[in-house]
C-alpha cells in the first residue's frame, strides 16, 4: 500500500472515530444544547476535524443544530461554527443505544 493511500485510510477512520466522539460528547447533557465551540474544546481536535464530524451527524440527521443567539434552527452552511449549538434527535440516541447502526459512525 502506497502511502497516499495509508494517509486515506487513517484520515477515514479517524473521521469515523471523531464522529462517535462527537456524539457522545452533545448527548453529556441529555436533553440542553450544547455549545459546539465548548465540544471542540472538551474534545481538544482541530476545528476542521469536529466541522466534519458534526456536518455528517447533522446530514443524516443525528444532530439538531441552532444558532446560540436566535434560537432557531440552522446549519453549518448558514451559521459560523462558534454561534451553533446541537443536541441529539432521536435518530442520534438510537444510534448511541445500538438500535440502529452506521458504519460511519464508531460507537
Amino acid at each position: 500500500m502506497d502511502k497516499e493511500a495509508l494517509n486515506r485510510r487513517i484520515s477515514a477512520g479517524n473521521f469515523v472515530e471523531n464522529n462517535g466522539s462527537v456524539l457522545r460528547t452533545v448527548n453529556i447533557l441529555k436533553t440542553k444544547f450544547n455549545r459546539l465551540k465548548d465540544i471542540k474544546y472538551a474534545m481538544n481536535i482541530e476545528k476542521n476535524d469536529i466541522e466534519n464530524s458534526v456536518n455528517y451527524l447533522y446530514e443524516v440527521g443525528y444532530l439538531h443544530l441552532r444558532n446560540t443567539e436566535s434560537k432557531q434552527p440552522s446549519n453549518l452552511a448558514d451559521t459560523d461554527f462558534d454561534e451553533l449549538e446541537g443536541k441529539l434527535t432521536a435518530k442520534g440516541i438510537q444510534l448511541l443505544a445500538e438500535v440502529i447502526q452506521d458504519e460511519c459512525v464508531e460507537i
